[in-house]
């Protein structure tokens, strides 16, 4: 059962319930136009999530026909329901990188490759497959991608006559993420960007050398947008800007525990370090974590792992197939890292 709520005269929220998931639920988006409407992300592939889009479309007088997708970024719970929402002759409009990604999912290209970095990390075999198994990503995701989906390049627009949503290229939580800017209302529709209530998991991808960086920067770069009123992907709105400084310094902090658990368990696997960072879930410990959260738990441990080695903090044994962990002394890391994480982040 969705639930809809009127933003404005031309904007409603439908909440997509995500049964048995720790997200609870999907923020979607209709933005009404002169000439055509917009439908901001989905929902899961699922029959519950087709349910409850269906049933608040048609409650606020939804028009297939005339009706765009714009998908903020490939992630199933966004993407799922991408193509079953879109008519036969709509556009569904998601970033270059995404499109090339969910490209390269839907062709198996990248499961394999992805399970292996988790297998050399630590990540004990038979619980990734386990996750290759159950995880949403993979069963919930949208598996047609034909030629109503247009690749979009950062600052495109999309045109509705008197509504103009110009896209915002934000790199992190996926390679391709994005959020679009209602510039005359001062509306930003933030997607997994910038999440209220919750943190956005920013994970290692195989495709992405530094992508926790890559996270960081988008959010000092979209710091000073004039943002009236931001809306999420997931949960409750809130203040912008204080969002963002909060979400930066949260990392930065995360990134001095990880440093810390390296120094005093010097040649831990990246499967230890992630069990010893401190994580929001209701389990007693690193062993009970459900498997899939675990998966996303570890993911967002390399990607800290991965800032820490590309900035010479820690150094990652190679040499013999499990990847081990170790704090670069202070005397090797010269005089460029001595203003801590800072600085290539706040600058």
């Amino acid at each position: 059962m969705s639930i809809t709520e009127q933003i404005n005269s031309r904007i409603t929220r439908i909440g997509v319930p995500l049964a048995g998931n720790p997200l609870r639920e999907l923020n979607a988006y209709f933005v009404r136009g002169r000439d055509r409407d917009f439908l901001v992300d989905t929902g899961f592939r699922t029959e519950d999530c087709l349910e409850a889009l269906m049933e608040g479309l048609r409650d606020i007088g939804w028009n297939q026909a005339r009706t765009d997708i714009l998908l903020t970024h490939l992630h199933s719970d966004h993407s799922g329901l991408a193509a079953d929402a879109a008519g036969k002759h709509s556009r569904v409009y998601l970033s270059r990188r995404d499109l090339d990604y969910m490209r390269m999912v839907n062709a198996g290209k990248t499961t394999r490759t992805v399970a292996e970095r988790f297998l050399e990390e630590g990540f004990p075999e038979n619980l990734v497959e386990e996750n290759l198994r159950n995880n949403p990503v993979m069963k919930a995701r949208c598996r047609v991608i034909d030629d109503r989906f247009i690749p979009i390049d950062d600052g495109a627009v999309l045109d509705a006559g008197d509504v103009k949503l110009r896209m915002v290229l934000t790199p992190g939580h996926t390679p391709g993420n994005s959020m679009f800017w209602l510039e005359e209302d001062g509306i930003m529709f933030t997607g997994d960007h910038v999440l209220f209530t919750i943190t956005p998991n920013i994970t290692s991808w195989t495709v992405m050398k530094d992508a926790l960086g890559d996270y960081l920067d988008s959010l000092v770069r979209v710091r000073n947008y004039p943002v009236r009123l931001a809306l999420p992907g997931h949960r409750e709105r809130g203040d912008y800007g204080g969002r963002i400084d909060s979400l930066i310094h949260h990392h930065l902090r995360r990134l001095e525990e990880t440093e810390g658990i390296v120094r005093k368990n010097p040649g831990f696997s990246g499967y230890d370090i992630a069990g010893h960072m401190t994580w929001r879930i209701r389990a007693k410990n690193w062993d009970e974590f459900p498997v899939v959260q675990k998966w996303f738990a570890m993911g967002e441990a390399l990607a800290h792992l991965d800032y820490l080695v590309l900035r010479g903090k820690i150094l990652r044994d190679e040499n013999f197939g499990l990847h081990r962990y170790y704090l670069v002394e202070e005397n090797e890391k010269g005089a460029a890292d001595t203003d801590a994480f800072s600085h290539d982040v706040l600058d």
